[in-house]
């Protein structure tokens, strides 16, 4: 199998790997405090959202937002797959995605992860950092 990859770690292919580790890094560490500091503190433990009750009522505007949404989200799902095994929040960056994408499950896989007492402590530590109150799990 390494025999087969060889020929694609050339410097460049190395270098670009590299250069993506610590941008995902750097994004991580920078944008996963501010987001999970403004998740509303009832998140996790309130039903999910009801299409209806947003504030965006014309439905053509409200489809593009949820695609650059799902689409922020995807990319976020990546990145925190990727970070799994380079430097990185990786386990954060993928619960923040999935609070962004909209799948049948995603409040139960959710509750699963944030149920998790490493997770939950992490994001409350994060949230104290940010003077905001922690969040309320089940």
């Amino acid at each position: 199998m390494l025999d087969a990859l060889r020929p694609l770690l050339t410097p460049p292919v190395i270098a670009a790997v590299t250069v993506l580790s610590l941008a995902l890094l750097v994004g991580s560490v920078a944008m996963l405090p501010w987001f999970v500091a403004r998740l509303p503190r009832d998140y996790f433990v309130r039903p999910g959202h009801d299409p209806a009750s947003s504030p965006i009522r014309d439905p053509g505007r409200r489809r593009v937002l949820l695609f650059l949404k799902n689409a922020a989200g995807a990319a976020l799902l990546v990145a925190g797959l990727a970070m799994l095994v380079l430097p990185g929040q990786g386990v954060l960056t993928i619960l923040v995605a999935l609070v962004l994408l909209d799948f049948p499950g995603k409040r139960a896989l959710e509750r699963r992860l944030v149920a998790r007492p490493a997770v939950g402590s992490a994001l409350n530590a994060i949230r104290r950092r940010a003077k905001a109150e922690p969040l309320l799990f089940e």
